[in-house]
């Protein structure tokens, strides 16, 4: 088998963004996943890029003008004269989930930026595989930052995507529902969004019912596989492979998105899965066996030490590398004491998905995808080669190869429990 090539985009200075002492979120993680990626020598098998800043017209190629100006314009210092628009997008709000903190746009800039470019690479042929963990927030919405995400990479790297392949799957295994990315593609059918997540009025977002399948154009191309507390590696392989086996038979896929949320591993903050690292790794590996060019995203995560773990293994089995379960010394060797292994075993968390409640899903979700007639298909033009090359780049060679550094942001260790009123989440 042909080895596949494979984009990295990281930035050292990305884990310095801070949300605020209290919140869940932490960038930090992605310090510690670079930084872990570092030691482990996986950056010498890929190519490795710096994330450029997404300019302000990309960003409004799907979020409103006004919402994007807000968001340049913004900083905790004038924030008094944008009260208003604060409340109208759900920004800097009192007890809310999407802080005002500095270097908000810049931040949002450099996230997505490395999804949109990740899709470019995809689609000049350059890579068969692009990974921008620092992505795949998925929460938020056109005019409105919700669940930790203030602009939605994920739709803005499909939208990029669409531009050259006929159709785009976007897969989700974040504990919480995709549906920032399901909303915006909702009634279109080039644009299958499929998402295994934990549902139920009292968890955020509160949608993604497996009755939400799409509407107009876009009916039975949103799939949802709504899934109850302490699902396991087992049980999860169950559902996820036989329905994403189904997907690509019926939708035939020309290019796929994967928002890989940590946040469904056990022993996560805001999370209430069961899922080992190994098992959520097995979600990847059998995306990857059907060798359509892939963009793999970040997403939730927040136990620190639990999402670099994870994807540092999961760019290994892209890599086709076996790495040790010993983690080599690193710039953050603290955290992952005592025992400094890479995998965890799973907890003893009940598991409440029972046999027959999975098969009467798998069955109501086998008939909609049955619904379809056939793979849709749609008149596409040639782009033009300097399509693919970004607006900011013309001063510097976009396929230059950077060389990662081992300086990281200096961080803080966290180890408290779930914070009260943080249930909205990536």
């Amino acid at each position: 088998m042909t080895k596949k090539r494979i984009s990295y985009f990281m930035d050292n200075d990305i884990g310095g963004f801070y949300y605020g002492q209290h919140h869940p979120m932490k960038p930090h993680r992605l310090s510690m996943t670079h930084n872990l990626m570092l030691a482990y020598g996986l950056y010498r098998k890929m190519e490795v890029y710096k994330p450029r800043r997404a300019s302000p017209d990309e960003l409004r190629q799907f979020h409103a003008a006004d919402y994007i100006d807000f968001l340049q314009r913004v900083t905790p210092d004038n924030c008094q004269e944008f009260s208003k628009q604060l409340t109208k997008f759900n920004v800097g709000r009192s007890g809310g989930d999407c802080p005002l903190f500095d270097g908000l746009f810049e931040f949002c800039q450099l996230y997505t930026a490395g999804s949109i470019d990740g899709a470019r690479k995809l689609m000049a042929g350059s890579s068969d595989i692009a990974v921008n963990w620092a992505g795949g927030l998925h929460h938020a919405k056109k005019s409105e930052a919700s669940g930790f995400c203030y602009t939605n990479d994920i739709v803005l790297a499909i939208l990029e995507l669409l531009k050259f392949y006929p159709r785009v799957l976007y897969i989700d295994i974040d504990v919480h529902h995709g549906d920032g990315v399901e909303e915006a593609f909702y009634v279109t059918d080039r644009v299958m969004t499929v998402s295994f997540h934990k549902f139920g009025d009292m968890f955020f977002p509160g949608t993604g019912d497996v009755w939400d399948k799409g509407s107009g154009a876009g009916e039975y191309y949103a799939v949802n596989f709504p899934l109850k507390d302490g699902i396991d590696d087992d049980n999860y392989e169950r559902v996820f492979q036989p329905i994403i086996q189904k997907v690509m038979e019926m939708f035939q896929p020309s290019a796929v998105v994967l928002q890989c949320g940590a946040d469904s591993l056990a022993n996560d903050r805001l999370g209430c899965f069961n899922l080992t690292i190994k098992g959520h790794g097995k979600c990847v590996q059998f995306v990857k066996s059907f060798n359509i060019p892939t963009l793999v995203l970040g997403g939730g995560g927040y136990n620190i030490r639990s999402v670099a773990r994870c994807w540092v293994y999961e760019t290994a089995l892209l890599l086709d590398t076996a790495i040790d379960d010993t983690i080599p010394f690193n710039d953050y060797w603290q955290y992952f004491e005592p025992d400094h292994n890479l995998h965890f075993p799973k907890t003893d968390l009940d598991d409440q998905n029972s046999r027959d409640y999975i098969d009467k899903l798998k069955i109501k979700v086998m008939e909609n995808l049955r619904c379809l007639n056939a793979a849709p298909s749609v008149q596409m033009q040639e782009m033009p080669p300097t399509y693919f090359v970004s607006e900011d780049e013309d001063e510097r060679d976009p396929d230059k190869r950077v060389r990662p550094s081992q300086k990281d942001a200096e961080g803080e260790f966290y180890d408290h429990d779930r914070d009260n009123g943080m249930n909205s989440t990536i």
